[in-house]
């Protein structure tokens, strides 16, 4: 009886690797250096074999393998094929097609990283007890996924959820990674939260706590917020404004039950979420009003745990 599944993350750096039974409980977890060295070639071979030695360190027989699911950082389509990966190298590759070959195993799964991450939140993490949630992830850049009825919303070429690149203010004149300008990215990342209060200290006389700092981090902007610093809250409530704006946009057109929010800047508690809803519900129609807010739980395991989901559903 098939009885084990493989939850795969592959990142630019590193792959992590679950081993879960078929309830989703995770049995171990490991690392394998992402090979990124002529057009990743190699990284696919790397996890077939890293595979097949936790097969023969556990015991498993190919048949004991009910599936294999897999999260990369680009667009993918919903029967596996990658469209582009420029961090791994990848042009299009069928992804999906090409580890059933490596492996023997019938059933692989390959979505979107965030995307997937977003389904392990909602099954296992922040987002459990609710068939559909939009998760925003605030970290270099604001990464998105969305999970309606318990499935991916994958989109026509794999690219659906790019909740960083809604367009918020039209007199920006700088120019997002995405090539646009006044994007949510932006302005919600940590990325922007921190050049935010960089400036203020720069181009003010503005006294604050943040002045202190040789090097400003996202924890920094929010510990001064939470001690009642007023530049730090002139940058946070400038951030939560932009977000609360982006996600309610976002509920108009999606209409979840629940949203997510996860990626560095999340780890500064609670108070993330609050604010946020705030400035949501300032934006949001009233039917759209009271929405739950919670936070991503699962960490770096999210990708490994919706990687699994896609197997079971």
């Amino acid at each position: 009886m098939a009885n084990y599944i493989y939850g795969i993350d592959i990142g630019g750096t590193t792959v992590k690797m679950g081993l879960f039974d078929a309830e989703g409980e995770m049995l171990d977890k490991w690392e394998i250096v992402t090979r990124k060295e002529d057009q990743g070639s190699q990284i696919l071979p790397d996890i077939a074999q890293s595979i097949k030695e936790k097969n023969e360190e556990k015991g498993i027989a190919t048949e004991d393998i009910l599936g294999i699911g897999m999260g990369v950082p680009g667009p993918v389509t919903e029967d596996g094929v990658v469209l582009k990966c420029a961090n791994l190298g990848w042009g299009i590759l069928s992804v999906a097609e090409e580890v059933q070959k490596l492996t023997g195993v019938a059933t692989v799964k390959v979505g979107n990283d965030a995307n997937v991450a977003a389904l392990g939140e909602q099954w296992k993490g922040g987002g459990r007890g609710f068939n559909s949630i939009v998760m925003v992830t605030l970290g270099t850049g604001v990464g998105g996924g969305i999970v309606m009825n318990g499935k991916i919303v994958t989109g026509s070429r794999g690219a659906a959820g790019e909740i960083g690149h809604i367009t918020l203010n039209l007199n920006e004149t700088r120019v997002c990674g995405c090539g646009k300008k006044g994007c949510l990215e932006q302005y919600a990342s940590a990325t922007g939260v921190m050049r935010a209060a960089r400036e203020r200290v720069a181009n003010t006389d503005q006294p604050s706590m943040l002045r202190d700092y040789d090097e400003i981090t996202g924890k920094e902007i929010f510990d001064a917020y939470k001690a009642g610093d007023a530049m730090a809250t002139e940058v946070v409530e400038e951030f939560a404004e932009y977000l609360g704006l982006g996600l309610a946009n976002v509920a108009q057109v999606m209409d979840p039950e629940a949203f997510v929010i996860g990626g560095g800047l999340s780890k500064n508690g609670p108070v993330v979420a609050e604010i946020t809803r705030n400035c949501y519900e300032k934006h949001v129609m009233f039917a759209l009003k009271e929405k739950e807010f919670r936070l991503a739980e699962l960490g770096n395991d999210a990708g490994m745990y919706g990687a699994v989901r896609m197997v079971l559903v």
